[in-house]
């Protein structure tokens, strides 16, 4: 397999197409506004929950400025959100390169968008595992699998898009962008993929620790025959 080696980029990257998939939704009243504030063109792509309370904060405003991620894909969700934001218009347009011809043409291809920010935060996993008498059938179902993938992706091209995983960055990024005309420089991106790759390092491991201490024994006795 041959590795894509990159030897041209933008720096700075203007923000024009966001993706917000949250279970933590504390600050997105004010991060939202202020993102659209700073650059009046922001699309927002969003599933869910996460959508319902953007579309709230926007008001009127939502109907020009939101996008269902399914209205986008052209995927619906399905049964209990387990597959919203896996598909390969949304990898797309987080892993595309701005100087790539062959990228380019599968945009055009695909009529796919090239996403700048991913604001992303993860199934309350360790707030699960917590709770007094939790079974490892509900431990399963709060594993969250998009989310991980989308701040991989994201971080792996810190290139060209911002990871955000932590809404105590919001004041910060904003302040920078505000100073960068509504750009990310390559400087807040490399930031911002160090604490992406290292949210999704210690989510694996603290699944893989509750694994590794639960027993088999009552994992079948959550699904009995």
């Amino acid at each position: 397999m041959s590795i894509n080696i990159v030897d041209k980029i933008d720096d700075p990257v203007k923000v024009r197409h966001i993706l917000v998939s949250v279970s933590d939704k504390n600050g997105l009243d004010t991060f939202i506004p202020r993102l659209i504030e700073i650059n009046p063109e922001i699309k927002i792509f969003s599933t869910g929950g996460t959508y319902g309370k953007i579309k709230e904060i926007l008001g009127k405003e939502a109907e020009s400025r939101l996008v269902q991620v399914s209205d986008y894909t052209g995927q619906p969700e399905t049964q209990g959100g387990l597959v919203k934001t896996l598909d390969f218009k949304i990898y797309l347009g987080l892993l595309t390169e701005t100087y790539n011809a062959s990228h380019k043409e599968d945009l055009k291809r695909t009529d796919a968008v090239p996403i700048d920010m991913v604001v992303v935060n993860l199934y309350p996993f360790k707030e699960t595992i917590s709770k007094e008498g939790v079974t490892p059938e509900e431990a399963r179902g709060n594993i969250d699998i998009g989310g991980p993938c989308m701040i991989r992706a994201a971080a792996k091209n810190f290139l060209r898009v911002a990871p955000v995983v932590d809404p105590f960055d919001y004041e910060m990024i904003i302040d920078k962008m505000k100073a960068g005309n509504g750009m990310t420089s390559l400087e807040l991106r490399f930031l911002l993929a160090q604490k992406a790759f290292d949210h999704t390092a210690v989510y694996d491991r603290t699944i893989a620790d509750f694994l590794r201490s639960t027993s088999f024994e009552n994992v079948k006795e959550c699904y009995p025959n």
